[in-house]
């Protein structure tokens, strides 16, 4: 949520009678269980089990041809059919991420700037002027862009990541955020304020397709492990809106239960689960791409925002901007395994995770700072001063063979 006159924290419980009808299906499907969940958060857990070490070899399995014949035309066929996450194993940087300086970047909405920290010191190297209401730093398809999303200004501005110098502003209405086709072939701008998606050429920009999608706040989106489709949420609205990638289409709908604000939206590593922020019911809506439809409810903590998976593939990190708080999610269990409180205010928004796994980036929205979080202990490693309302930023270099957006969504 981007308005500046925006709720800091959202404390409405799951609207009323939504456990009982959803109690069937946490009865049956092999998800955490809302008492469970619960308990779980009422233990206070700090800390969440990992390995040793983060694996750093790709699988090596090579899809069928019949897996290949029915991906997108065009996408790269995975690494490894049974994980969409397979190629972000931490060393395996694509030719052109892996020539990038590392850095942050912090677009910082109510200072119309960018913070651009150096991940080594935790420090702000400079501030740069991001046109007016930045909300998120996007890397581009082919990884040799990064783009700020300057909002309210009607622009992108370029980044080169190898010398972190920044370009000239190209005209763009209504940019909130910015996704890409996994064949490449289209940028889409989630246009919030129109109600539309446009697919626009993904070097110029220029527009090729307005697609209006019929619901207020579209904003954020994950594509399907096959690329045919992908899920945007409609957060003013409550809606979920499922597009046909190649004939650029709404081919099915999904209003959530009660008065739902759903944010981020991730895939399981499988491909067989979404998992939607909801920031008004405070949790995670788990849902079945396929059926558009719901299968149960996590609560994780007040105003679940962002959603970001390990770079194991094990786990999806959770901030609860409301909670100031970072809930754990197993994928293979569907349970929450750990919440780490941060210490004093916080407000944990958006953001990423480090090259090498081991930080979790998230800007505090509301209290004009940057934290780090150790993956493996879930401890606060740092808290970075930067600009006004931080939002979307982006940890650069990340592994990956190319990237649908976002602050860097990579497969």
């Amino acid at each position: 949520m981007h308005r500046r006159d925006a709720l800091r924290t959202v404390t409405a419980p799951p609207p009323a009678g939504l456990r009982a009808r959803l109690r069937p299906v946490i009865a049956t499907e092999p998800f955490a269980s809302v008492a469970v969940t619960a308990l779980m958060l009422l233990a206070g857990c700090s800390s969440v089990p990992a390995p040793a070490e983060l694996r750093t070899s790709l699988p090596a399995p090579a899809p069928s041809a019949a897996a290949v014949r029915s991906l997108l035309p065009g996408m790269p066929p995975p690494v490894d059919p049974a994980d969409v996450y397979a190629a972000d194993r931490p060393g395996h940087f694509a030719a052109a991420a892996a020539r990038a300086r590392p850095l942050v970047y912090v677009p910082n909405y109510g200072s119309d700037t960018v913070s651009v920290i150096d991940p080594r010191t935790y420090r702000v190297i400079r501030t740069v002027p991001g046109g007016h209401g930045p909300q998120h730093v996007v890397p581009s398809w082919d990884l040799r862009t990064l783009w700020v999303n300057d909002n309210t200004g009607n622009t992108l501005i370029p980044i080169d990541p190898v010398t972190s110098r920044f370009g000239k502003p190209v005209p763009v209405g209504d940019p909130y955020n910015l996704y890409f086709t996994p064949d490449g072939r289209f940028a889409m701008v989630m246009a919030e304020s129109r109600q539309a998606i446009v697919f626009s050429d993904p070097h110029t920009m220029a527009p090729r397709h307005v697609l209006s999608v019929g619901c207020g706040g579209v904003n954020h989106a994950d594509f399907s492990a096959d690329g045919r489709y992908f899920i945007a949420t409609c957060e003013f609205t409550g809606d979920l809106v499922k597009v046909d990638t190649a004939a650029q289409r709404v081919v099915g709908r999904l209003h959530l239960p009660g008065h739902a604000m759903p944010q981020d939206i991730k895939i399981s590593p499988d491909g067989q689960t979404w998992y939607v922020a909801d920031m008004q019911t405070s949790g995670l809506w788990v849902v079945d791409g396929d059926r558009m439809t719901v299968r149960t409810f996590v609560p994780t903590g007040d105003g679940a925002h962002g959603l970001y998976p390990s770079r194991d593939s094990r786990y999806l990190y959770i901030a609860n901007r409301g909670a100031g708080s970072v809930s754990v999610l197993d994928f293979r269990t569907g349970r929450l395994v750990a919440t780490w409180q941060l210490p004093g205010h916080a407000s944990p928004d958006m953001g990423g995770v480090s090259a090498d796994g081991r930080v979790l980036w998230l800007s505090g929205r509301y209290d004009r700072e940057v934290y780090a979080i150790d993956t493996t202990t879930g401890r606060l490693v740092a808290r970075i001063p930067v600009g006004t309302e931080p939002h979307g930023l982006c940890v650069w270099p990340q592994p990956g063979r190319y990237s649908l957006g976002h602050t860097g969504i990579l497969r």
